[in-house]
């Protein structure tokens, strides 16, 4: 279905700054989510017909419900989206719109950059379709303001069409996802719903409910620095520890060489001198036991290194971030089988594979909220190269409407 509405406010939104900052210890960490929340998204909740609308400083989310308008639709459904972008540059993002694409190179804007098939070959699924893009210079942020502009035109649809029956509907916009404690202060009991779904995902059809459990390692290598010309059996190179450490953990399990349900170490940072270095890794897995071994190989390489070096040297910092979400949803299947039914129903092939990642619904369905995840239509997120289909998003909002009215 067109949706006379969607294209216009996902560009409001997406030319707004809202990128997170992981170095800032404010919630949200950023003033721009608060008052593209208070000043953008607050008003425009009201015009769509939101009621009970509230701004919660404690955690950053703004929420709004529309009631039921059918007594036998009793269920409470939920849907959420983060404001947030990822850590690319968010300033003056200039979105290019282009109409019926013919398969060939865009170029975006004056960049010099384009996105050609050859290099995305995902590309050619949307032929004749609108596509929306960046001009090069920007990421576009239709992660996750698809999803924003989706929930809020599906909320916008049902309240002028008061015809198609739905249950009560509790939206929630929150920050800081892309840095991973978005929803470590979601407040559950505000909240109050059966169960939720996150539009936050990619491409048309995506359903997903398992995800990685997620840890952090931070690692310090202490050395000893003396000059390299009488350094044999007194020099330490803090910055040598780090290699041999890496060069201990398994070399195929790395991301650039995993997929499917095979989990990694990343190594996000290495930097130091002779006499001090650090590196920073996350660790992925979505089987319990296979993601306890993996931090526990951690510890017994470094215990092993400060064996033979005959002096804690190697100092490993790990902690939780995120578990995998199918323990909780497995329990009970019913918003994905709802999901996949109305998918099924707009002949729309329900995509069911894991996520090589998180998303709020990871931590909030542990916190009492089953939060699987729908797709909001984004390709090549986090980047210049990001782009959405609109038909996608049309998609994504008949998906969201399908859900609140499923009478089974």
């Amino acid at each position: 279905m067109t949706y006379d509405n969607l294209l216009e406010r996902f560009l409001t939104y997406v030319k707004v700054n809202t990128r997170s900052d992981e170095t800032s210890t404010t919630t949200p960490t950023t003033q721009s989510q608060v008052d593209f929340a208070l000043n953008i998204l607050k008003p425009e909740m009201e015009a769509v017909g939101l009621t009970d609308i509230h701004y919660l400083p404690s955690n950053g989310y703004i929420v709004g419900t529309l009631p039921a308008n059918d007594p036998n639709l009793t269920r409470k459904i939920g849907f959420i989206s983060h404001m947030d972008t990822a850590d690319f540059n968010a300033d003056g993002i200039s979105p290019q719109v282009i109409e019926n694409y013919d398969g060939k190179p865009i170029t975006l804007g004056q960049s010099g950059f384009e996105l050609d098939p050859k290099d995305f070959p995902n590309l050619t699924n949307y032929l004749g379709q609108t596509l929306i893009t960046t001009d090069g210079t920007t990421l576009l942020g239709a992660d996750d303001k698809s999803g924003i502009a989706e929930i809020m035109t599906a909320i916008e649809y049902l309240t002028k069409h008061p015809e198609i029956k739905h249950c009560e509907i509790r939206v929630g916009f929150g920050p800081d996802e892309e840095i991973g404690i978005g929803a470590n202060k979601f407040d559950v009991d505000d909240f109050d719903v059966d169960f939720a779904y996150t539009v936050d995902g990619g491409p048309l059809g995506e359903l997903q409910y398992e995800t990685f459990s997620a840890a952090a390692a931070h690692i310090d290598f202490m050395g000893r620095n003396v000059h390299p010309g009488t350094a044999k059996d007194q020099m330490i190179n803090a910055l040598q520890l780090a290699v041999d450490f890496h060069n201990q953990l398994p070399s195929s399990d790395r991301p650039e060489k995993t997929d499917g349900y095979q989990g990694f170490y990343h190594l996000m940072d290495l930097s130091g001198t002779v006499e001090q270095a650090e590196a920073a890794y996350i660790i992925r897995d979505f089987e319990d036991e296979s993601f306890e071994n993996r931090k526990a190989l951690m510890l017994a390489i470094a215990s092993k290194m400060n064996e033979e070096l005959g002096q804690d040297r190697v100092q490993v910092k790990l902690n939780d971030q995120y578990y995998n979400m199918k323990k909780v949803i497995e329990k009970d299947m019913t918003p994905i089988e709802i999901a996949k039914a109305v998918m099924e129903n707009l002949d729309i092939k329900p995509i069911i594979e894991p996520i090589r990642g998180g998303t709020d619904g990871s931590k909030i369905s542990f916190m009492g909220i089953p939060t699987p995840n729908i797709f909001a239509g984004g390709e090549n997120m986090h980047g210049r190269f990001e782009y959405v289909s609109l038909q996608t998003m049309e998609k994504a909002v008949d998906v969201i409407i399908g859900i609140v009215s499923f009478l089974g």
